[in-house]
């Protein structure tokens, strides 16, 4: 779904209409498609269905009374309750009277009674008072109506066309009076605003209503958002046909885990197997090995150097030996933030130069021996957690990176990264990944609320999701596996990223959902959530 600013639409339509697609026709597929989801989702078979439009002044209105029109034609009982009485010559006050809509003004209506009997037999409510364009404050009448339809809706599912009615789609603010959308239809594109706090909590489900727009509009925004759906990224995920087996689906190799922070290698790993990697390899410090292996069966091992506990200096040269047939490798989860490890990854970054030897038992001339050299190269990289604050230690440390790197940073580490603030990273999330992604040619993933994916050409992606849930430790290192999964599958840097954490925000909402709350969830009850989601 589309992704855009109140303006980039405004301006989309009216050059449009320059084109000769006039706003009447705009509206009339507005109105189509918010009919569509309405009537799928709540429409009843061999039953007579009502519904009752809340109809502003301006084209939110419009779209609204054109709704009702369609919903007409599909054999709805539609009724409109206008903010303001139209004029007589409006064109689609006079189609919804051709259509036999029902039609009162809140000013005919002085004690509302007319409203709640007409929400009494409703089986849904469409909200189009107001639209993309509402500033506040909110004006005397709009907050009467809101406030009396708040009595009469007890139960009522409520369509917001285009967005909740007293919403700014700009700053994500609203009125007190806001009503709660359990389904939000937006036309064209969601808009930026929608997408922040607390507006995100009065949308309800997100879905999208396409425009036929002509597809060379010199307004159309230059940076593509977009916000992921169910269909986005289950369409990146590989086909598994009946006779695969484990070698199509990709080998992994996850560097994780210390003697404190052991989880972390374990939750990885598990989360790389549920997205269906053929094969996951788990290399971590050598004191860990014995309390892991017995709760992974599923993963093989790489035991490494250790130095107290932690990745020592030189395990680099274990690694080199050991990648063969590697598709991804995971760096970071549970690392700690030793010298030791530190050392460890500048010297596996740096294996580009790093010169392999092929030992036989005879010399050979220079030039033989120069063909039987082979120069390390790394496979496609994922870093997270203590792998990225260690990373930003390093000297001109993007020029390590090989291309196709996924960088899964939360804000604090965005932070150490960049040199910013937290505060400054937060104030504009989708800002900050982009122009990072772009500056450092790599693909980040911006976690939180509302995690953001940005590819080094300046795609970003928004997951619609907000939920405590995930604000638990150890659900980084389930993404992370999830991302290294997927990339060792065959997916590109950027679909993995956009794949991993959509299924990742949905397994935190299932597990939320489940539990019945945020504070009693854990890592693991997102990964037990993974397998429903991904299934």
């Amino acid at each position: 779904m589309r992704l855009w600013t109140v303006n980039e639409m405004r301006a989309v339509e009216q050059e449009a209409n320059q084109r000769g697609v006039s706003y009447d026709q705009m509206i009339e597929q507005a109105g189509a498609g918010v009919a569509f989801w309405v009537d799928g989702v709540y429409g009843r078979e061999d039953e007579v269905c009502y519904a009752v439009g809340l109809v502003g002044s301006g084209h939110n209105g419009s779209d609204t009374l054109a709704a009702l029109i369609e919903l007409a034609s599909l054999g709805w009982v539609a009724k409109a309750y206008l903010l303001k009485d139209l004029p007589v010559d409006d064109v689609w006050r006079q189609r919804a009277a051709e259509a036999q809509i029902e039609m009162v003004a809140m000013e005919a209506d002085k004690g509302f009674d007319a409203l709640e009997e007409w929400l009494e037999d409703a089986d849904v409510l469409l909200d189009g008072l107001a639209g993309t364009g509402f500033k506040p404050p909110i004006k005397p009448d709009l907050a009467k109506l809101l406030e009396n339809v708040l009595h009469f809706t007890d139960g009522l599912p409520i369509v917001a066309v285009d967005c909740p009615s007293g919403m700014d789609c700009e700053t994500g603010t609203v009125a007190d009076e806001t009503l709660h959308a359990d389904l939000t239809v937006c036309i064209h594109a969601v808009k930026t605003g929608q997408l922040r706090l607390p507006a995100f909590r009065y949308l309800g489900q997100l879905v999208q209503v396409e425009l036929k727009l002509p597809e060379d509009l010199s307004s159309y925004p230059n940076v593509v958002r977009e916000v992921a759906s169910y269909q986005d990224a289950t369409w990146l995920l590989p086909d598994r046909p009946e006779d695969a087996h484990k070698g199509m689906f990709g080998k992994a190799l996850i560097v994780a885990g210390s003697i404190n922070y052991t989880g972390a290698a374990q939750l990885a790993a598990l989360a790389a197997c549920r997205v269906g990697t053929g094969l996951v390899r788990l290399a971590v410090p050598g004191a860990l090995h014995t309390a892991l292996a017995g709760s992974l069966p599923e993963v093989t091992w790489l035991v490494l150097p250790q130095e107290m506990g932690v990745i020592a200096a030189g395990a680099e040269d274990v690694l080199f030996k050991n990648l063969e047939d590697v598709d991804a490798l995971l760096l970071g989860p549970g690392w700690g933030r030793e010298d030791t490890t530190g050392e460890f990854l500048r010297q596996l970054l740096s294996g580009g130069d790093h010169i392999q030897r092929r030992t036989i038992g005879f010399v050979l001339s220079d030039d033989e021996a120069l063909d039987q050299e082979k120069k390390v190269t790394l496979p496609p990289l994922v870093l997270d957690a203590d792998g990225l604050r260690l990373l930003a230690k390093l000297p001109d440390w993007p020029r390590l990176l090989p291309q196709g790197t996924v960088l899964t940073p939360h804000p604090g580490e965005m932070a150490a990264l960049t040199g910013w603030t937290v505060e400054k990273v937060q104030e504009d999330r989708m800002e900050t990944a982009r122009h990072f992604a772009m500056l450092w040619n790599q693909v980040v993933v911006l976690k939180g609320a509302f995690t953001v994916i940005a590819a080094p050409d300046g795609r970003v992606m928004v997951i619609p999701v907000a939920t405590a849930a995930l604000a638990h430790a150890g659900t980084g290192d389930v993404l992370a596996g999830m991302v290294v999964g997927l990339r060792a599958q065959g997916l590109d840097a950027y679909d993995s990223a956009v794949a991993a954490a959509y299924f990742h925000a949905q397994a935190g909402w299932v597990a939320e959902q489940r539990i019945g709350g945020t504070a009693p969830v854990l890592a693991r009850d997102v990964l037990e959530a993974l397998v429903t989601v991904m299934a």
